[in-house]
């Protein structure tokens, strides 16, 4: 049986309301997970225990609560503070993509040392990386060329696809795949 609940808890929303803003919500499992717990409030368990369900502590939970009485649903959205601010600003991180896409073999290294000659701002070559995955650009190894090559070396070097074969597998032997079976 369950104990009489703690604090009191406003109901901004009916059951019927709360389920269904729950089923709108599963994407967004934090959130989902704070409104299971004022669900489990609304059945009559106790702070504690409605923790427990959601494996939150109950200090947690006294909180969730205080949000939700005050603010309503909206109150238990999550709220980050937004980190550090970014050393390169707009202005300069839409300058920094601009100089990078006017070549496309660019080393983090060279990529590093153009952010500390233009911008004044040193990274390591990992935090160069998520710089360029926040700008939807990406950076590889490059492979050394051999100069010597011709220009359709690829073309000669493909190998051609023989017909009938399952990738490349030559079936030889078998009865009934492409020769005639001695028991005929």
């Amino acid at each position: 049986m369950a104990r009489h609940r703690e604090i009191k808890v406003v109901e901004h929303l009916s059951p019927l309301e709360l389920s269904k803003r729950i089923r709108g919500l599963e994407k967004d499992a934090r959130v989902l997970n704070r409104l299971h717990f004022i669900q489990y409030l609304y059945s009559g368990l106790s702070v504690e225990e409605a923790g427990n369900k959601v494996g939150v502590v109950k200090a947690v939970g006294y909180e969730w609560v205080r949000r939700w009485n005050k603010e309503g649903p909206g109150g238990l959205v999550p709220r980050f503070g937004g980190g550090r601010p970014p050393r390169l600003s707009l202005e300069q991180q839409e300058s920094l993509v601009y100089i990078l896409v006017q070549r496309d073999d660019w080393t983090l290294d060279e990529i590093r040392d153009l952010i500390l000659d233009r911008y004044g701002v040193e990274y390591h070559v990992s935090q160069v990386s998520r710089i360029l995955h926040a700008l939807d650009m990406h950076c590889w190894k490059p492979y050394p060329i051999d100069y010597r090559m011709s220009e359709d070396a690829p073309k000669i070097l493909k190998k051609p696809r023989r017909s009938g074969t399952l990738s490349g597998r030559v079936d030889r032997g078998v009865p009934g795949r492409d020769q005639p079976s001695d028991h005929e």
